[in-house]
């Protein structure tokens, strides 16, 4: 891809962080430093991307007027590397890029092994299709070597290149090539392919094998000069598998795909005492003759015959392949957005849950002093809020934090509504700094010893009862009798009550007060307030006394359904 495709990238995934952020839940201080954290990112990204696509640019300084082909170009492109590399480019500056371009290939010269990765990038950058059609070309003329370990280490180097290469999804077939000096060049190719023994001849834009070739020929003399070729070009093979190719089979390198000889009238850059003469001295044990060596500069002939043999493969567009980098970016931002919001959803659903059970497990107060009505009434103003949130996002749309298609919250908006509408209130019940002291009747006031009628001088003291004891909703009237210890008990306990029931009688008729407003209980000699051993004690126990006790739904007309709770109350205090 192009750097202005990555920085394009970078931005996108910027956007995307950012939009997930408005997604995904937290604090305003915590939003704020990674949004400036990923704004900051790629704001680096997108300046490191230039920098290195200014910096691939310096590998790729071109000669003259010679440009790369248009990106459309389809056949190989081959890099360069080895030596003999003046004799196929010419005397060209190393820091420069040669170019030559035949109807075959195009070949680009890499002047050093350890910028091989550099240009490869630096055209990846500048012609993003060209990646299945990259291979390099390496020289290994035996005639330009004397150390055979300085060779090794350069065919290390080469390996350790390629790898980083193909790490980077770039296949970069690899084809060895060796321009052997011979006295009778004919520019003929002789190839191994992987896993072949015998070579090919490639020739006047033919393939044959060896002995084809030498049957080919019509006159003696040519016969053996290609006789000729044919031992010098297996003593090179033999040559390359002892000393090359055992460098390339490790697991840290492919072997070559092909392996091609050439026979030059003149190898440019031959030195004296080379491998090839050390390697043929060692094999037959005489002293080979020394070629000239060549102080001109020859041009060495180009493999375009091999080039059918490297494979092209065709590569997705860079378009295409920034395209899907940034479908699987809003994949994953939205696998991403959707998961949270699936979880903010769950915690909601979860909370309002949990207020509605915690609401209905409190018991219901029947009076507003008892503990439960706080606790009560705490949990409904919780279920109020969780309410009024559900209601905003039923009007107003759920936030992105619970929408994209998973809000669920309307499910518990109308069962939550319905337990706020049934939610009911103890009566109200006055200060107790307002609750009236209870009235208390001497019976010698109010009857006569024995008796359960009431004195005609009783008026004044019952009046007197009746303006403190005021009949009012909520409130029943308990009018107690007791007695002292003298006497039946059985007969105190019923002469206590008919002398509360007489009270009670009085006050109903003088008060116009409804007969569910008042209570009447017997408590005979059970209760006292004082010592029965004196006469003063006995006489402070017989008495009447009256009081108001808070009863949901007393002093109403009995027709109606209070009235009849009352009534079954007050059965109860006077049973």
């Amino acid at each position: 891809m192009t750097a202005k495709m990555i920085q394009s990238l970078w931005l996108w995934a910027g956007t995307l962080a950012l939009m997930l952020l408005m997604v995904i839940p937290a604090a305003d201080w915590m939003t704020i430093v990674v949004g400036l954290i990923v704004v900051i990112s790629v704001a680096w990204a997108w300046i490191r991307v230039g920098r290195r696509s200014a910096r691939q640019g310096q590998h790729l300084v071109m000669t003259g007027d010679t440009s790369l082909p248009p990106p459309e170009y389809g056949q190989s492109v081959v890099l360069v590397c080895g030596n003999g590399l003046a004799g196929l480019f010419g005397a060209i500056p190393a820091e420069q890029l040669a170019l030559r371009t035949t109807p075959q290939g195009c070949y680009l010269r890499v002047s050093a092994l350890d910028q091989l990765s550099a240009v490869t990038d630096a055209i990846q950058a500048l012609r993003p299709d060209w990646g299945g059609q990259l291979s390099v070309m390496f020289n290994v003329n035996p005639g330009e070597h004397t150390d055979a370990e300085a060779l090794a280490g350069q065919v290390r180097a080469l390996c350790n290149q390629i790898a980083v290469v193909r790490k980077r999804g770039i296949a970069l077939p690899l084809m060895v090539v060796c321009y052997l000096q011979a006295e009778q060049g004919e520019g003929t190719w002789f190839s191994w392919e992987a896993g072949q023994t015998n070579p090919h001849v490639r020739d006047a834009g033919a393939c044959l094998n060896v002995a084809d070739w030498q049957r080919q020929t019509i006159d003696g003399a040519t016969r053996a000069a290609r006789f000729c070729n044919v031992v010098q070009v297996s003593s090179a093979a033999t040559w390359l598998r002892e000393t090359v190719c055992t460098h390339f089979e490790t697991r840290y390198c492919q072997p070559p795909l092909i392996y091609a000889i050439t026979l030059v009238a003149v190898l440019p850059q031959q030195v004296a005492g080379n491998l090839w003469q050390q390697w043929l001295r060692e094999k037959v044990g005489l002293n080979v003759a020394e070629q000239p060596v060549s102080t001109t500069l020859s041009a060495l002939p180009f493999p375009d015959p091999l080039l059918n043999l490297l494979p092209l493969q065709a590569r997705r567009s860079p378009v295409v392949g920034a395209g899907v980098v940034a479908m699987w970016l809003f994949a994953v931002a939205g696998v991403l957005a959707l998961i949270s919001s699936a979880w903010q959803n769950t915690l909601l659903l979860r909370q309002v849950s949990d207020d509605m059970r915690r609401y209905a497990f409190i018991p219901s107060a029947e009076r507003r002093d008892q503990p439960q009505f706080i606790l009560r009434e705490d949990a409904v103003a919780v279920l109020r809020q969780d309410a009024g949130r559900l209601d905003a996002y039923y009007r107003q749309g759920a936030p992105l934090a619970l929408g994209l298609g998973l809000y669920r919250g309307e499910r518990l908006r109308l069962p939550l509504l319905a337990t706020i509408a049934s939610h009911r209130q103890p009566l109200q019940l006055p200060p107790l700094a307002k609750i009236p002291q209870a009235v208390r009747l001497d019976s010698l006031s109010l009857f006569a010893p024995g008796s359960a009628e009431l004195k005609p001088g009783s008026t004044k003291v019952l009046i007197s009862a009746l303006v403190n004891i005021k009949a009012q909703p909520g409130w029943l009237i308990v009018i107690a009798g007791h007695t002292d210890i003298t006497g039946n008990p059985e007969k105190n306990l019923e002469l206590s009550r008919t002398r509360a029931a007489s009270v009670r009688d009085w006050m109903q008729r003088m008060g116009d007060i409804p007969d569910s407003c008042f209570a009447v209980q017997g408590f005979g000699a059970s209760q006292p307030v004082a010592s029965n051993d004196t006469d003063g004690g006995r006489a402070a126990n017989r008495r009447v006394d009256i009081r108001l006790v808070p009863e949901a739904g007393a002093c109403v007309p009995p027709a109606t359904a209070l009235g009849r709770h009352s009534l079954s109350h007050r059965a109860a205090f006077e049973s």
